[in-house]
């Protein structure tokens, strides 16, 4: 099964006819797709008012989000490879498991794409002493086209 049946198995539907945004939310040069950072629906703090699994749902929204709007600019997921992922996380001062956070969507895109091939990826999970609206997680992805 490739990518696209393993998204739309899990529950992943894609429309491909969002309106265009201020920016562009994928930016495609060559065979290399760098997207725009996408935020979680879930706003919060982590260490505060959000628990490890509350974020963990908040970075899988990102990634569901940022594989919408691939699939607009590519029309499939088959042929991509996960390249890297920048997740940025929403944090108190004394909170330190982001790391835990961003596994929402590193273990998202090991379902979809293979964690031994086209979804083993480098990442970077960070901290933030704010996000945009309050949002708990935002993350950018680089994909390679096949």
């Amino acid at each position: 099964m490739g990518a696209e049946a393993k998204a739309k198995a899990i529950g992943i539907k894609f429309d491909d006819d969002a309106e265009k945004g201020y920016l562009n939310m994928v930016a495609r040069v060559g065979h290399t797709l760098i997207t725009s950072g996408h935020v979680s629906n879930i706003k919060g703090k982590l260490g505060d008012d959000l628990t490890v699994e509350q974020g963990y749902a908040a970075a899988r929204e990102c990634g569901i989000s940022i594989l919408k709007s691939v699939h607009q600019e590519v029309g499939s997921l088959d042929g991509l490879k996960v390249v890297k992922l920048l997740g940025m996380v929403n944090s108190s001062l004394t909170f330190t498991e982001q790391h835990l956070v961003v596994n929402g969507i590193s273990d998202l895109f090991h379902e979809i794409f293979g964690k031994e091939g086209d979804g083993f990826h480098a990442r970077s999970a960070v901290g933030f002493a704010q996000l945009p609206t309050g949002v708990a997680v935002e993350v950018e992805a680089i994909f390679e086209l096949g």
